[in-house]
């Protein structure tokens, strides 16, 4: 996709990630951060494998003047995403609308910072029009921990739904919590939409497809 850019010169977008920063040592991540990554690990292939594009990414910028944009994206929901694509908000809600546990890895502690999909589209927008190549974080600063976010999707769906702990995965980042002050300055964006108002609209959609109706909205 680089060398297509370089071709045809087209600004070139890299959807990067948060995962880059590992398991980080710094609380919240500052893009400026190289991160704590076990390169080794059972997680590496896909944070090493986004270190490595924003690398190549760099590389083309520098030595052939393709026009790129760097985008590090924190966990993200909202309607439309697969049910089963084992996505911590996507697993939580899709249990405890089919009356199962919700499935809590380690002690639940751990935490995420969680932005509604508009607010990344619009972000996303914000950094193709602009002038600067980043890297920015994109995400919502507000920090949950897994038991937290549990207890939310309790509220919306079923105050009774139950949380079932399981041994956690390994490299799992204890922390994760983006400084968003580039994107604020730089971008003129920060997120509009809190998880107490974005997740019911998530949850709308999920409770259609799961109880069988399986018609979309289409948006014009």
């Amino acid at each position: 996709m680089l060398g297509l850019a370089k071709r045809v010169g087209a600004r070139f977008l890299l959807t990067s990630t948060s995962e880059v920063y590992g398991d980080p040592l710094e609380h919240p991540q500052k893009e400026e951060y190289w991160g704590n990554v076990n390169p080794i690990g059972v997680r590496s292939c896909y944070d090493e494998g986004k270190r490595v594009a924003e690398t190549l990414t760099m590389d083309y910028h520098r030595g052939d003047k393709v026009s790129v944009r760097i985008a590090r994206i924190f966990n993200t929901y909202g309607p439309r995403m697969c049910i089963d694509d084992g996505r911590v908000v996507s697993n939580f809600v899709a249990q405890a609308l089919r009356k199962e546990p919700m499935t809590v890895y380690g002690d639940g502690k751990q935490t995420r910072s969680f932005q509604f999909v508009s607010d990344l589209v619009e972000g996303l927008m914000r950094l193709m029009e602009g002038e600067h190549i980043g890297p920015f974080n994109l995400g919502n600063p507000g920090e949950f921990t897994m038991l937290e976010l549990a207890e939310v999707v309790k509220e919306v769906i079923d105050p009774n739904a139950k949380i079932e702990h399981r041994p956690n995965t390994e490299d799992d980042p204890h922390m994760r919590k983006p400084d968003i002050s580039k994107a604020k300055e730089l971008l003129g964006w920060e997120p509009k939409i809190a998880l107490k108002d974005g997740l019911p609209l998530m949850v709308e959609d999920f409770r259609r497809r799961v109880y069988g109706d399986t018609k979309i909205d289409t948006v014009v």
